[in-house]
């Protein structure tokens, strides 16, 4: 098992990408600890881990990551439960600001970088910290997306989180680099998720699967495959780096105001914030 005897915190856990990762980690051997918003999704996450058989494994912590209280109660909770700190995988996110740029309020945009950068880079922070201290290396993982590698790869505000994210991943690499702490960030693609169907689960899938060359849509497991390769041993000589995990779309270029003309930022009838899978009401205003 890749992961024997290592003990991980995976925000944003309890659904999507994160808990598919969070399934894979325990499976792998890991001592998981599951931080994420939404408390009801977070517990039926755990039952899921206890209906495998690996309930002694897994904690749950109720964790808004833009609040720097929480993050630390956060990391402090895997080692008094565990014991050690080895992996920090920055997961969690929202849809954010949405709509034109004209229409977009300084709220919005706050709310989407508090939660989609500030979060990352609080859990680089105090996962640094416990890992300096404890002398032992580790993985960082950051969630990023495709919309962080382009101009047209996502809605403005989130895209530009998500380049943040990239940006910071180097730079925080090269720091912590002679601590023998790797940092990296996975860039995913369409990933059908709660966070992306919308409740269309099926449409979805079909639209995400005829928006890139591979023809299927992305799964959850497909994060999740690349975050265990970014925690394991396999990649003690990777850092700094930046995993697209696609389909090919970056390959053939986004383009998603051309695949999806209704919803672009400038045709949009709609202004406003998602929240995802937070348990959070959405906040839509129309034009």
């Amino acid at each position: 098992m890749r992961l024997k005897n290592k003990v991980a915190v995976i925000t944003g856990g309890a659904s999507g990408m994160g808990l598919a990762s969070v399934m894979r980690f325990l499976a792998e051997g890991a001592q998981v600890v599951i931080a994420d918003y939404n408390s009801e999704t977070g517990g039926a996450a755990v039952e899921s881990a206890q209906s495998a058989g690996l309930g002694d494994s897994v904690s749950f912590i109720r964790t808004d990551v833009a609040n720097e209280d929480d993050v630390i109660a956060m990391l402090d909770h895997a080692v008094n439960r565990f014991g050690q700190l080895d992996v920090v995988f920055n997961n969690a996110g929202v849809g954010g600001a949405i709509g034109p740029l004209t229409e977009t309020t300084v709220e919005d945009w706050d709310y989407t970088f508090d939660v989609l950068a500030k979060g990352v880079f609080l859990g680089i922070k105090h996962a640094a910290k416990i890992l300096r201290r404890q002398n032992t290396g580790g993985s960082i993982i950051n969630t990023a997306s495709i919309a962080g590698l382009s101009g047209d790869g996502g809605p403005l505000v989130y895209s530009a989180a998500k380049a943040a994210v990239i940006n910071l991943t180097m730079s925080a690499a090269v720091e912590l680099a002679p601590d023998l702490i790797r940092v990296n960030t996975i860039c995913p693609g369409f990933i059908a998720t709660p966070l992306a169907e919308s409740g269309d689960p099926e449409g979805t899938r079909i639209q995400f699967a005829k928006a890139q060359p591979w023809p299927d849509y992305g799964q959850g497991d497909h994060i999740a495959g690349a975050a265990l390769y970014f925690a394991s041993d396999d990649s003690l000589f990777v850092t700094g780096e930046k995993l697209v995990v696609d389909g090919g779309l970056m390959a053939a270029g986004p383009k998603l105001s051309s695949l999806y003309p209704r919803t672009s930022a400038r045709n949009a009838k709609v202004s406003g914030v998602t929240k995802g899978s937070t348990g959070a009401a959405n906040q839509i205003r129309r034009l």
